[in-house]
């Protein structure tokens, strides 16, 4: 695998700020018209420049807590968490896993960092992209941001953030409370477009880890070695854990890799861009892992039906999932999933409210299953029952 250079920072030789450190009166959060957590990143872009020019505050330094900041400024820590991601969007800062909130020399060239696409950067390139197709002039409104996250294909929250980034750019204005307009007003289309929502979407940190992986089994494993612990694998590729799971789960959705519980690990199955696979489907009278995780959350949903037929009527409301949880020993999940499932075919119901809950809307008929030991792969179940 190709070595790079990355920033691998230890937290016990960083200095830690205190809110004492910061040399900047707490910014007027009354009399805004725009959201707190812009007023708050512009506050703390100008804190952070100050500091460093003065030689306060140095590259590296670790910001105060986001619980810190939000008793400082009488704000929710959900608003400093915004206005951090904007200035990290700017590169004035960098967030790390176990770490914390690093400051950067954004005028200085920094080694190469690997960095996690968010959702919000994505939505920015599409509502940028969007404002160019659609030929949109200075001093034009915008749509809702509602209407805009339904074009765009992102959620409210999501596209709320992009658009107030977006202010912070000059690129639009929200004008709201105290102006007679409302809504999203652009302000300048001078702008330039860095990445396309196409490409931006493949730069994220799990898509590189991705690849780094398929390039590690090609050249260092064979078919039926067994993958290295996800904490060795965040030490060789030098990212989180969390990011080494969502990029294994790919690879396992491609049929590269087989995750099986206990010392027998994940293992490999299939070499990345080879059609050969170690476990062969079509011949193999066992259905591989894949294909029982179907049958484990198909025996619950067997298993629920059965518990309606006999002990309940329609209209009658099931213990909550929390409850079945427990009483079951399943995971929350797994229960979650059966009453979508049966709910889809049927047979439940959802309602919200204090009066809410899963209720029978129908009840199914059961058929008690001839191997309750044994998950067979659908192609041979034929023969088992002739």
């Amino acid at each position: 695998m190709k070595e790079e250079s990355y920033i691998l920072p230890q937290k016990a030789g960083l200095r830690q700020l205190k809110i004492s450190d910061i040399n900047a009166g707490a910014p007027d959060l009354k009399n805004i018209f725009e959201s707190k957590a812009v007023a708050i990143a512009k506050w703390m872009i100008n804190w952070i420049d100050a500091g460093l020019k003065d030689g306060i505050i140095e590259p590296n330094n670790l910001l105060p807590s986001k619980a810190e900041f939000a008793y400082f400024l009488g704000v929710s820590v959900g608003t400093i968490q915004n206005a951090l991601r904007y200035i990290e969007d700017l590169g004035y800062v960098e967030s790390k896993q176990c770490i914390g909130t690093m400051i950067r020399d954004k005028n200085k060239e920094s080694v190469n960092i690997r960095k996690l696409t968010s959702k919000r950067e994505i939505a920015i390139a599409e509502i940028k992209q969007y404002i160019l197709e659609h030929k949109f002039k200075s001093g034009q409104n915008l749509p809702s941001s509602r209407t805009i996250a339904t074009i765009i294909g992102c959620s409210a929250n999501t596209t709320r953030l992009a658009l107030e980034f977006l202010c912070t750019e000059g690129i639009i204005e929200h004008k709201f409370k105290n102006s007679k307009e409302s809504g999203w007003l652009l302000k300048n289309t001078d702008f330039i477009m860095e990445q396309t929502p196409s490409t931006i979407t493949q730069k994220t940190l799990v898509n590189k880890v991705e690849n780094d992986l398929k390039n590690y089994i090609t050249s260092s494993l064979k078919l039926g070695d067994k993958l290295p612990a996800h904490s060795e694998l965040s030490k060789l590729l030098k990212v989180s854990i969390k990011t080494i799971h969502d990029a294994l789960k790919v690879l396992i959705d491609e049929g590269i890799l087989l995750p099986r519980r206990g010392r027998y690990g994940t293992t490999v199955i299939k070499l990345p861009n080879d059609k050969n696979i170690l476990i062969k489907k079509e011949t193999s009278i066992f259905a591989p892992a894949q294909e029982t995780a179907f049958y484990y959350y198909e025996k619950t949903q067997n298993h629920i039906k059965r518990m309606i037929s006999e002990n309940y009527e329609i209209g009658s409301k099931l213990p909550s999932i929390m409850e079945l949880s427990k009483e079951m020993d399943l995971s929350p999940n797994t229960i979650r999933k059966a009453f979508q499932n049966l709910a889809k075919e049927g047979y439940l119901a959802f309602s919200r409210g204090r009066y809410g809950g899963t209720f029978v809307i129908d009840i199914p008929e059961t058929e008690e299953a001839a191997f309750k030991w044994l998950a067979v792969n659908p192609k041979y179940a034929e023969v088992y029952k002739n």
